[in-house]
């Protein structure tokens, strides 16, 4: 017959780790050192790799370290900044000017293939055979064909983009409400970057019309941005700087929502599935993750916004004045195909993930 009871094994087995009178484990002490086994510590070779990362592990804590002094020392010149004050906007301002500015001009060589590839898909087989060609024939300088309009277009539509962008999300959010804004934060993004970049398109489209011009043409049409944009004005009136506005719009105003928003929720993502929360990182490890969330918001960017790109190139290079944009349009499509609408796309995938990585880390 069963016994209601549980058996005496059961009982010793669940209770005997928290019986006083259980028998503990005795630790075994370490056994003494030979006097025949060789100190490791005399011998540093044995223990190089070991030594090799203490090293770098310092003076990975020393940069760190110094990097914050100097972002502090910084903000300690400057002042606090209320956010959405007039300070505020003007560093926005000054930091979308240089993030723009300097990371599109670094990469003109890469732009300067694509451009070309994207008028002419036989030109080049690939981008090393390119630049060789173009150093052989132009120089060091060839390779940078079109730095100078690169520069002064896309810090101006730095400045409007990533000023405008605050301006734009604090207005909306104003306009409907904190609840709203935070619950359709994704939709707010999205509203503020589209018209931050459209008016920030109106400065760029001169200078893109210019860089264009005189990286598909060869040799380049003009020597510089000033002689560039006289040569345009004087041959097409000002109407000609602005024949490639609209498809500039297709292409940038979809980047940068892509930008944006693709931008906030990845960082919100990366910050999600580390431990504690953003502030609890130094500088340095933040601007990390900024330009991770950038080189990934940015690949988004490249593959939404090609094949307004390609119309862009296309449209510089060979709408005839006085050609309908439609009917420049219909001409060029037919031309190229929905294939050659994603010309030079892996050689972009690489450049503006490289730029908008740096643009967040610089703008951060």
């Amino acid at each position: 017959m069963p016994t209601l009871f549980p058996a005496q094994k059961i009982l010793r087995e669940v209770f005997s780790t928290s019986s006083p009178l259980t028998p503990r484990k005795v630790e075994a002490e370490p056994k003494p050192r030979s006097k025949y086994l060789a100190r490791s510590d005399l011998y540093p070779v044995w223990s190089a790799v070991d030594d090799v990362k203490n090293k770098a592990a310092h003076l990975s804590d020393a940069a760190t370290k110094e990097f914050e002094k100097s972002s502090a020392k910084m903000q300690a010149k400057t002042g606090n900044i209320e956010m959405y004050s007039m300070k505020y906007y003007t560093a926005c301002i000054f930091g979308g000017l240089l993030a723009c500015g300097l990371t599109h001009t670094a990469v003109t060589p890469l732009d300067l293939v694509k451009c070309r590839r994207q008028v002419d898909s036989k030109m080049y087989k690939g981008n090393f055979e390119a630049w060789g060609k173009i150093g052989r024939a132009e120089g060091f300088r060839g390779i940078y064909t079109g730095w100078g309009p690169t520069f002064w277009g896309y810090s101006a539509q730095g400045a409007f983009k990533y000023g405008g962008y605050e301006f734009f999300k604090k207005f909306y959010a104003d306009l409907v409400g904190e609840q709203n804004a935070y619950k359709y934060k994704t939709t707010l993004y999205l509203t503020a970057s589209a018209s931050a970049e459209f008016i920030a398109d109106i400065a760029l489209c001169p200078f893109e019309a210019v860089k264009v011009r005189m990286q598909t043409t060869i040799p380049p049409f003009a020597k510089g941005t000033l002689d560039g944009l006289s040569k345009i004005t004087g041959k097409e009136g000002f109407a000609g700087l602005y024949k490639g506005l609209y498809p500039l719009w297709g292409r940038q105003i979809p980047y940068t929502m892509m930008k944006f928003a693709s931008f906030e929720t990845v960082v919100e993502m990366i910050y999600q599935s580390l431990p504690g929360s953003k502030s609890d990182y130094g500088k340095a490890a933040q601007i990390g993750v900024s330009f991770t969330g950038g080189y990934i918001a940015g690949i988004l960017c490249a593959v939404v916004s090609h094949p307004a790109d390609v119309m862009v190139s296309k449209l510089n290079a060979t709408r005839q004045p006085g050609e309908a944009f439609g009917a420049a349009m219909g001409r060029i499509y037919k031309d190229i195909g929905f294939g050659g609408l994603w010309n030079g796309l892996p050689v972009r995938i690489v450049m503006i993930g490289t730029l908008t990585g740096l643009q967040w880390m610089i703008y951060g």
